[in-house]
């Protein structure tokens, strides 16, 4: 599947490809509203036999998104591009949190979190021809207010399968930011793609124009 922006920034070098390789829609949204111009590559990576295998050997979360950014980017086949690849693990009080696989699995994670500080550790790589050339894990903090069971179930009602899409079962670019008393770090990674780091990354490649 290939998806171009219409109208990339013309601080954009045109000569060098830029990929995202991730389905993820907010991470679409975020990195087409920079104004760059790119195609999307979904990997096929097996993202839970590979979180398990971390889990196994004691990753902290942190090396554990990273790995699956890399592990997504690399499987992308195309020379010469620089692809992008990115993951998000949730974890609070020592556990870690994923998507939620069904709205009873949304409402008991949102219930453990409820009241408690989390954190997203947000990872993004930049790849070109199987080499990782740059990392960053971007790792914001977030405190859900002691919300009623009333309100979580309005909550459900109201985001229906979309809170499902996000670690967490939340959405704070939605309806989701109700569930928060306070929120602390870099808001496009909390989205799911530390922007400003990765620009200068890509600057620093010259494919952005510096």
């Amino acid at each position: 599947m290939t998806d171009l922006v219409l109208k990339p920034t013309p601080l954009q070098d045109k000569r060098h490809e830029l990929v995202l390789a991730s389905m993820s829609a907010i991470r679409r949204i975020v990195l087409a509203n920079a104004g760059l111009a790119f195609s999307i590559r979904p990997s096929s990576v097996d993202e839970t036999e590979l979180k398990e295998a971390g889990l196994r050997e004691g990753w902290p979360p942190a090396t554990v998104a990273l790995r699956l950014a890399e592990a997504k980017a690399l499987a992308v086949d195309m020379p010469d591009a620089f692809i992008i690849g990115a993951d998000q693990i949730l974890s609070c009080r020592g556990a870690l949190y994923d998507k939620p696989e069904d709205r009873q699995v949304a409402q008991d994670q949102l219930l453990s979190l409820r009241g408690q500080t989390h954190t997203l550790h947000t990872a993004v790589v930049v790849c070109r021809n199987g080499r990782v050339l740059w990392q960053h894990v971007s790792e914001p903090h977030l405190t859900m207010r002691l919300f009623s069971d009333a309100f979580l179930q309005t909550y459900l009602e109201e985001e229906g399968e979309r809170c499902l899409a996000s670690v967490g079962g939340y959405r704070v670019e939605g309806p989701g930011l109700h569930l928060f008393e306070r929120i602390e770090g870099d808001h496009t990674a909390i989205l799911g793609l530390p922007l400003l780091p990765l620009l200068c990354a890509l600057r620093e490649m010259g494919v952005i124009i510096s």
